[in-house]
C-alpha cells in the first residue's frame, strides 16, 4: 500500500514537471518566434515530449497561453486594486503608485511580459473583449487609467481613450527602455521610479493645462469667427458701395459730356 501511495505520488510529480516544462517551452517560444508562428508539436519537442501527450495537459495553444497570462495578471489585478482602496491617497498619488506596481511587474516578468500583455491582445478600450485573458487585461488597464479620468474628467469618450493612450504610450515607453537591462531588479527601481512619478507629473499638468488651453479657446473662437464674418461683410459691402458710386461717377461724368458735345454743335 505504501509502495503503491508512492508510486502515484513520483507519477503526480512528473505529470507536474511535464507540465511546467511545457509552459515554460511554451513562453520561451512565443516571446522568440510569436504565437500564430508556433506549433503545439513544436512546443512539445522543446518540452522533451511527445505531441500526444501535450494534449493530455493543453487542448491547444490557447488554453496554454491562459495558464501563462492569468495567474500573474490575477496577481497584478489584486495588488491594483489594494491600492485603490487607500480613501486617504489621493488620485495622484494612487496613479503614481500604481504605475511605480506596473513597472515593477513587468521588469519583474522580462521574459514573459510579451506573452502576458501582448498575445492576443485586442484594443484596451473594447467594453467586452473575448477570451478571459483579455477581459483581465482591459480590467488592469481600467484599473491604471481611472486615475487619469477622476483627476482630469474627459469631456467626451474619446477625450477618456486619448488621454489613456497617452499616459500608456509614457508608460510603456518606461517599461521598454529598460526592458533589455542586465542591473538587478532593486537598484534599478530605486533609480528609475523617481522619473516615473515626474513624468506622471509633468504629464498630468500638461494634460490640464492643454483642457484649460482648449476652454479658453473654445469660450473665445465664436466671438473671433463672428467678428471674422462681420469684417468679410463689411469688405464686401465696402467693395459694393465703390463701384456703385464709380458707376455713377461714369455715368454722371458720360452725361457731363453728352451735354458739352450737344452744345458745341448747336453753336
Amino acid at each position: 500500500m505504501e509502495s503503491s501511495d508512492k508510486s502515484i505520488r513520483k507519477q503526480g510529480e512528473r505529470a507536474e514537471e511535464t507540465k511546467r516544462n511545457i509552459a515554460e517551452s511554451a513562453a520561451k517560444l512565443f516571446t522568440a518566434r510569436g504565437y500564430d508562428a508556433v506549433t503545439m508539436r513544436e512546443i512539445a519537442k522543446d518540452a522533451g515530449c511527445s505531441h500526444t501527450t501535450i494534449y493530455l495537459y493543453f487542448k491547444d495553444k490557447e488554453v496554454l497561453l491562459e495558464q501563462l497570462a492569468i495567474p500573474p495578471l490575477q496577481t497584478l489585478e489584486t495588488l491594483l486594486l489594494s491600492i485603490q482602496a487607500h480613501e486617504e491617497w489621493s488620485e495622484a498619488e494612487k496613479l503614481k503608485e500604481k504605475s511605480r506596481q506596473f513597472l515593477r511587474f513587468c521588469l519583474s516578468h522580462k521574459s514573459m511580459v510579451a506573452v502576458i500583455l501582448g498575445v492576443k491582445s485586442v484594443r484596451v478600450d473594447e467594453k467586452d473583449p473575448e477570451g478571459d485573458v483579455n477581459k483581465l487585461r482591459n480590467r488592469i488597464f481600467g484599473y491604471l487609467t481611472e486615475g487619469i479620468e477622476h483627476f482630469i474628467p474627459a469631456a467626451n469618450e474619446q477625450e477618456r481613450i486619448d488621454q489613456s493612450r497617452i499616459y500608456f504610450f509614457m508608460l510603456y515607453g518606461m517599461v521598454f527602455t529598460y526592458m533589455n537591462s542586465e542591473e538587478p531588479l532593486e537598484p534599478l527601481l530605486k533609480r528609475i521610479l523617481p522619473i516615473m512619478d515626474k513624468a506622471i507629473e509633468v504629464l498630468l499638468a500638461g494634460m490640464l493645462h492643454k483642457r484649460d488651453s482648449s476652454q479658453l479657446v473654445t469660450a473665445v473662437k465664436p466671438e473671433t469667427q463672428q467678428d471674422k464674418k462681420q469684417g468679410k461683410r463689411e469688405k464686401l459691402e465696402k467693395q459694393e458701395k465703390q463701384e456703385k458710386q464709380e458707376k455713377q461717377d461714369k455715368k454722371q461724368d458720360k452725361k457731363r459730356k453728352d451735354k458739352k458735345s450737344k452744345k458745341q454743335e448747336e453753336k
